[in-house]
């Protein structure tokens, strides 16, 4: 039996949430700074506590006006402050509420930038660690936030993603790059499930590239999210893969 964590980008002011938590095993809840707001992240936590999902905390770059997907010229100390920041407002949040945050996962161009400068990526684990140790950093698979995880000797999750493309070196393609959006349904799920039993997945330039498979992310902004969380989840008992939590999946 293979083991995945199915996650899920939340709190960020999309009409489906409360149909898509009961769906998955974790929720990446946007902390004020792309997308959010307290009121947003105190109505996540309860739905996500009602439903038994873990709470994760999903920080980004103060840059609402562009959902936090612009690339911005920041220094590690800022990075750092900016994950301790949000991770504060969420984690008490929750706390008031009984549940208990057990990961992190940067968003957007935080994600993507961190992805690839490993200074950048230490900020993030430093700030993390530095915070409490006991929580997992959620990051891509082979990427330099792994890795700087790994030298801080924290527990860390690799992340792979359903409906985007990969580059021969493993980092996301860009979206404002042709290709960059796997549309195709059937192309998606049959992408993860061999992610998650083969360890493999075809760039978008043809070769097959290495990839280890903790959670999946899935975009939940569109109503064909819904039906594809589905389908996934069939795919998945189908396969004889079970969705778990992060910290199953890893332990």
């Amino acid at each position: 039996m293979y083991k995945i964590n199915l996650n899920c980008d939340l709190g960020e002011g999309a009409k489906y949430d409360e149909l898509i938590i009961p769906m998955i095993n974790s929720a990446n809840i946007a902390c004020g700074f792309h997308a959010g707001d307290s009121d947003m992240m105190m109505e996540t936590i309860d739905i996500c506590k009602k439903n038994g999902v873990g709470i994760g905390a999903h920080p980004g770059y103060p840059d609402r006006e562009n959902f936090g997907r612009t690339n911005m010229n920041v220094t590690p100390r800022q990075i750092y402050g900016y994950t301790l920041y949000q991770l504060g407002a969420l984690t008490s949040l929750a706390d008031a509420s009984g549940a208990k945050a057990s990961y992190v996962k940067p968003h957007g161009a935080m994600y993507n930038m961190a992805a690839k400068d490993y200074e950048l990526a230490k900020a993030i684990a430093d700030a993390i660690r530095d915070f409490d140790s006991s929580l997992i950093f959620l990051g891509l698979s082979g990427s330099q936030m792994i890795k700087a995880a790994s030298d801080n000797g924290m527990r860390y999750a690799c992340e792979v993603f359903a409906d985007r493309a990969y580059e021969a070196d493993g980092t996301l393609r860009p979206r404002s790059l042709e290709g960059s959006m796997i549309t195709d349904e059937d192309q998606a799920i049959a992408r993860v499930i061999r992610m998650v039993k083969e360890g493999k997945v075809k760039a978008y330039t043809g070769e097959d590239i290495d990839i280890e498979a903790h959670s999946v992310c899935v975009h939940g902004d569109g109503e064909k999210a819904l039906d594809f969380v589905r389908a996934l989840n069939k795919a998945f008992a189908d396969n004889s893969v079970k969705t778990v939590s992060i910290s199953e999946v890893i332990d």
